[in-house]
């Protein structure tokens, strides 16, 4: 633990940065610190219970996905149904990779693998959810008399928002593109030091990391694709109207 109590100062580090720059993150920096600490700590203790149990797995992969859609439904305030939106949304990209990896036997079905694989997925697609969802409110919000303009042209609602969706999941697939792209040169993903730091062999390390970039790819491009379609769709009332709500303009 005193390697964490070291690393720790880093996060210090951040809320310097943060007060100097006037960023106001430094509560949120010091929430999630606190809450990673706590939680880390217990899911540790946890998985050994999990471990033994699909059952007791099945419940913990419902609980990582409900607290990753309450994060994200937080994310996008302002979006017409939030939360249905952030759950179908960290759903489908979830489960359209998990069942692909684990029904082709890439890897077996049990709680050891099921667990961390499902938390790359919850955790990247509620990211992607959350950025994507949150582009899209901020689009129509700032554009809302051009949508309406086109509206009132004749163009289908679906049609004038296109443009909103596909860069709003552009800019939210952006991150796990750029780590692909750079995997290795640049960034030595999680995966790949965690078992370089467990003794696996480079190559086999290698093949586990190309696993997770490629599964991340396919999860967060469904997830963000999903997000930015609905979200569109939410701001959209009877009639082909763009109806934006009072809380939407306040971000």
């Amino acid at each position: 633990m005193i390697q964490v109590a070291i690393s720790v100062s880093l996060v210090a580090l951040a809320i310097a940065a943060s007060l100097s720059f006037k960023l106001r993150l430094e509560r949120d920096l010091m929430i999630a610190t606190l809450r990673a600490l706590v939680q880390m700590v217990g899911v540790a203790y946890l998985i050994h219970l999990v471990f033994d149990s699909l059952a007791l797995t099945g419940i913990g992969l419902a609980v990582m996905a409900s607290a990753a859609t309450w994060t994200s439904a937080r994310r996008l305030k302002g979006v017409p149904h939030s939360f249905e939106l952030a759950l179908v949304s960290i759903s489908s990209g979830t489960l359209v990779s998990f069942a692909i990896l684990f029904g082709a036997g890439v890897f077996p079905l049990e709680p050891q693998w099921m667990i961390p694989i499902a938390g790359m997925l919850i955790g990247n697609t509620m990211i992607v959810t959350s950025l994507a969802g949150a582009r899209i409110r901020d689009e129509v919000v700032d554009k809302t008399l051009e949508v309406e303009a086109r509206l009132a042209l004749g163009v289908p609602a679906k049609e004038a928002m296109r443009g909103y969706v596909r860069r709003a999941a552009t800019a939210a697939m952006i991150p796990i593109v750029d780590t692909t792209k750079n995997v290795g040169l640049i960034h030595l993903p999680g995966a790949f030091v965690g078992m370089m730091l467990g003794g696996a062999e480079p190559l086999e390390a290698a093949k586990v990391q190309l696993i997770v970039l490629f599964m991340l790819l396919g999860a967060v491009a469904v997830s963000g694709i999903t997000t930015a379609v609905l979200a569109a769709r939410s701001f959209v009332a009877p009639g082909e109207r763009i109806a934006v709500p009072a809380g939407a303009r306040a971000y």
